[in-house]
């Protein structure tokens, strides 16, 4: 037999359905227990027992289709006070929830080993999966390339490979390390060159001899280095096809300078100069031991490892250290400059000047203004040209600080050809109004949440934290600076961003590239001032280098 339910305190009975006047936000009661009926509503109380009668119809999903139609009633019946009541109250809600200060971030640190030689390793343990990785750091780079060589390292870091060693071709390596589902790479950056490894853990001594031996006895054979240089030519060929592309390689040249190692590209003529002498000269004046560093991570036992290591390597002499040239930028007069690119509707637009090192003292206070100004969705740029205004595709930049050299100050519009004009002047207002309207607290606060709340990620697994320490060891910074990120960010203060911003962003010292198709700007770019038209036509080849068009080599 059922029993009746005695009426909660305060509660009215209409047909067995208890509807409180007061408040159960936390009632876990069936569809027979309390309603919560807000004041203000009672008018509704009425519709409760035919609510009762559809939702038994409905079972056992009528509580929930009687909750629905009562909320519906409540709105339609002037239940707006009511919604904005609530919404008011959400907001203070997650508003109010507290928000514990980020823990002090303390990364897996890498053992650090010099041996006699000078070579300098780096041993990071990592036994979540039976792998083990490495990769050696050389100093020298494209910068040290002189320019009639422009692309060796190019065409050095893909043959090193790729023309084996002495005893294997780098077919047969190919094959080798496929049988074990391994690889060796090289590569080449604009200050060092890499080789690099990975493989199982069983096969950690196979792989790694490959590594010793194309480290010290590469073989650059001549056909792969003409399959390089081809390779080489055909980008020359495509490298005006992107506008994103023309508009990052001119922009550097405004930087630093046409000549300048940090802005130059390889040419035809540059390219086929390149000799295997050359690839042979390169790899015994940079590749000694106290220019490497070595870092490896995975599942491995450090003391045995470090073993291994010296048994390999410490009795390789030395050789000449690295020397990098001072090289300085030389950056063009401020000014408007102009890409005539016919076969776009959209116009890339850049305006640039000399940035900053890390190593700067401000290189904190600019990271939370970039995070700010120009940094993402959430930035000033974004929300009030693209959000705002509705002029961009894409928009944002800052202040990039480079690890050795000044990096490139740098504010971008992605537009469409109609709005160019437009764009230029909605980003020469966003600067001006910097001393108008400093960035605020609640800026400065979702930059810093930004730029620490995706801290961790950046460097959430052993081999991206071993990565930034060698980094650290090639340029010179201390191996704690990667901890003291952390705590820097957040002592960044408002005055600190308000300085950096009045010291670095200068409108009247940039320079202004625009690629785009000049026939459908909205204006011609001569109305904002003098313009310098640039010319990326492509320098020939020489004669016979590169087949005509239909032509079949």
């Amino acid at each position: 037999m059922k029993r009746a339910r005695p009426a909660p305190k305060g509660a009215t009975d209409f047909e067995g359905l208890m509807v409180s006047l007061k408040r159960y936000p936390d009632t876990k009661r069936s569809f027979a227990a309390a309603w919560v009926v807000p004041p203000g509503l009672e008018s509704l109380l009425p519709l409760f027992p035919a609510l009762k009668r559809w939702a038994k119809l409905l079972r056992p999903s009528g509580a929930g289709f009687c909750a629905l139609v009562f909320a519906l009633v409540a709105i339609i019946g002037g239940g707006g006070d009511l919604w904005a009541q609530a919404q008011q109250t959400s907001q203070q809600t997650w508003q109010q929830i507290p928000i514990p200060k980020l823990p002090t971030f303390h990364p897996p640190q890498p053992k650090r080993i010099e041996l006699p030689n000078g070579m300098v390793v780096f041993l990071q343990e990592d036994h979540e999966l039976p792998i083990i990785e490495g990769m050696a750091r050389i100093r020298g780079g494209e910068r040290s390339v002189p320019a009639s060589k422009t692309g060796l390292t190019d065409v050095y870091g893909e043959v090193w490979r790729t023309g084996g060693t002495k005893t294997q071709t780098g077919d047969q390596l190919d094959d080798y390390l496929e049988q074990r589902a391994a690889k060796v790479e090289t590569g080449a950056r604009g200050d060092s060159t890499t080789v690099s490894w990975s493989c199982l853990k069983e096969d950690f001594d196979d792989v790694f001899h490959v590594f010793e031996d194309l480290v010290k006895n590469p073989e650059f054979r001549s056909d792969k280095i003409e399959i390089a240089q081809k390779g080489m030519y055909d980008g020359i060929s495509r490298r005006n096809d992107d506008p994103g592309q023309i508009a990052g390689r001119e922009a550097a040249k405004l930087v630093y300078g046409a000549n300048n190692p940090y802005a130059r590209v390889p040419e035809y003529a540059t390219v086929a100069a390149i000799t295997r002498q050359d690839l042979v000269e390169w790899h015994n004046k940079y590749v000694h031991p106290n220019n490497i560093i070595l870092g490896v991570v995975g599942d491995f036992d450090s003391a045995k490892m470090e073993a291994r290591l010296r048994e390999a390597f410490a009795s390789w002499p030395r050789g000449q250290a690295a020397n990098y040239p001072e090289i300085k930028p030389d950056p063009a007069k401020p000014g408007y400059y102009q890409v005539d690119k016919t076969d776009v509707n959209q116009s890339n637009i850049q305006m640039v000047a000399v940035g900053i090192t890390r190593k700067n003292p401000d290189y904190f206070a600019t990271s939370v203004f970039n995070a700010a100004f120009g940094g993402g969705f959430s930035s000033r740029l974004f929300g009030d040209i693209r959000t705002t205004k509705g002029l961009a595709y894409a928009v944002g930049g800052g202040v990039a600080a480079g690890w050795d050299h000044p990096g490139m100050l740098r504010l971008m519009v992605s537009t469409k050809s109609k709005t160019t004009i437009e764009s230029i002047q909605a980003l020469d207002e966003e600067i001006a109004d910097l001393a108008k309207r400093p960035i605020n607290d609640e800026e400065i606060k979702r930059a810093k949440d930004a730029i620490l709340n995706s801290f961790v990620f950046q460097f959430d697994s052993p081999t991206k934290v071993l990565q930034e320490k060698t980094a650290y060891e090639f340029y010179g910074y201390p191996l704690d600076f990667l901890e003291n990120f952390q705590k820097e960010i957040e002592k960044v203060t408002n005055e600190d961003v308000a300085r950096v911003a009045a010291k670095y962003i200068h409108r009247e010292q940039m320079a202004v590239l625009v690629v785009g198709n000049v026939s459908e700007f909205d204006k011609p770019l001569s109305s904002l001032g003098t313009v310098n038209k640039l010319d990326i036509a492509i320098p020939a080849p020489p004669p016979g280098l590169v087949p005509e068009q239909g032509e079949h080599p």
